[in-house]
């Protein structure tokens, strides 16, 4: 039998914090963060990682553990996510991850392996430098003829996956194609219990983003920003290609007035959260809490409770 655990998940704003806390508390569980943005030292305003208030004396993992210079993947995630997870339930708690990424908790719960390779490896760097020098079509030929299922798949300006497929491939020998579906016939690691939070009416979700982004410009996001780029994090760094942190780089250059960085931020904020329900619609194993105008804690911890009981935690 695989081990219990707990996935607390939903589009930004929408309380998940809040709610792993209260269950935490109630099952004697510990928080394992699932936020691609808030591994990151440094960038507590903008990415609303949680205060020590909001923690409320519950153990919080995975939190502020990346210099925000380095590149993190779902893999890398996994990595180091995983041994964490475990050694919460050896220690007789509840492991409950909570967070938006849908990639990266998938990547744990399933524990599965990934292809080998990495971003900035040898490997990686000499497909970039031929990338330089002769542009994608030679690259996209090798890939048609190494992997035509990877080819057919991808789209042709999806430099990123492209490099990867090639990349695996020279690599071991082996097409991510093959790894994938090899991986997929594995057992998950974890047998989850997935709750979700989100809106009933996307209007009030809509107004909640705009009300959290407003809080976090007046906890000052700017100097966040600043004290970022003081410590000899480069531009493009990509912790400050995350919502809020790329947009406040425009007002410190002088491209952007504040109301227009708030403005930008506010939307991108709502096209994120679209883009996190539309990825975790996918997954049929969701207990969706709906909520109406405002969030209603009690009334979620109590559904909460009655799902896990019917899933045999209690």
């Amino acid at each position: 039998m695989a081990p219990r655990i707990v996935c607390v998940v939903g589009p930004t704003a929408c309380g998940k914090t809040t709610l792993g806390v209260l269950l935490a508390k109630r099952y004697g569980g510990e928080v394992v963060s699932a936020d691609s943005m808030q591994i990151y030292r440094g960038m507590t305003i903008g990415t609303a990682a949680p205060t020590a208030e909001e923690m409320d004396g519950v153990p919080h993992h995975m939190i502020a553990v990346a210099d925000p210079a380095e590149q993190w993947s779902a893999a890398r995630y996994a990595q180091v996510a995983i041994p964490i997870v475990d050694d919460i339930l050896k220690r007789g708690k509840l492991p409950i991850l909570v967070g938006g990424t849908g990639l990266w908790l998938d990547a744990v719960v399933q524990g599965r392996e990934f292809a080998p390779g990495q971003a900035g490896g040898a490997v990686r760097r000499e497909l970039e430098a031929q990338l330089a020098a002769e542009g994608m079509e030679p690259l996209l030929q090798e890939l048609r003829r190494v992997d035509p299922e990877s080819a057919a798949r991808l789209h042709p300006a999806d430099t990123k996956r492209i490099l990867r497929a090639l990349e695996v491939y020279r690599e071991t020998g082996e097409t991510i194609s093959a790894h994938n579906a090899a991986t997929r016939q594995l057992p998950p690691r974890y047998d989850a219990v997935w709750i979700g939070l989100q809106f009933a009416d996307r209007a009030d979700m809509k107004a909640l983003i705009d009300r959290r982004v407003d809080k976090m410009a007046e906890a000052g996001l700017l100097d966040e920003v600043r004290s970022l780029l003081a410590m000899g994090l480069p531009r493009n760094a990509t912790a400050m290609q995350a919502i809020g942190y790329k947009e406040f780089l425009g007002v410190l250059d002088g491209t952007l007035t504040e109301q227009e960085a708030l403005e930008l931020v506010k939307l991108r904020s709502r096209q994120y959260a679209k883009r996190q329900l539309t990825w975790l619609r996918k997954n049929p194993a969701i207990h969706w809490i709906y909520w109406e105008k405002e969030r209603d804690f009690a009334r979620a911890l109590q559904i909460s409770t009655e799902i896990l009981t019917a899933s045999g935690l209690g």
